[in-house]
């Protein structure tokens, strides 16, 4: 069975940091573009970023450019989300995604998804 787990998730201040994490477990995620999501309450999904196979191509939303940067170590079957200057709209669900294709695209299809972390921030 195909399944990723996210971790890193919790409750931080305006301004700052945490790193989530996705691992996979059943598949290797080398092969595949990776794309973290969100959704806060009340709102619809929307797409953060989102990382190529190799790790080269690396994509970000508007909202989050500057801040967030994507990473991933395919020997270890991880990609990360680290996430700096951190703002009350950024609280979220926050869920990573394996497309079903090594390269990002605004149209990807993701093959299997994760269960979430939750992102609280707040003074």
């Amino acid at each position: 069975q195909l399944q990723l787990v996210e971790s890193g998730g919790g409750l931080v201040q305006p301004g700052g940091s945490l790193r989530l994490s996705c691992a996979a477990s059943g598949f290797t995620l080398d092969g595949y573009a990776i794309g973290w999501l969100r959704q806060a309450p009340g709102k619809e999904r929307e797409g953060v970023s989102c990382i190529n196979s190799s790790g080269i191509g690396k994509y970000y939303a508007d909202s989050v450019k500057d801040r967030f940067t994507v990473s991933r170590d395919n020997a270890k079957g991880t990609v990360y989300l680290q996430m700096n200057s951190l703002k009350p709209e950024d609280t979220a669900a926050y869920y990573c995604a394996a497309a079903n294709q090594p390269m990002c695209h605004p149209s990807m299809d993701f093959r299997s998804w994760g269960q979430g972390t939750q992102v609280t921030v707040s003074s």
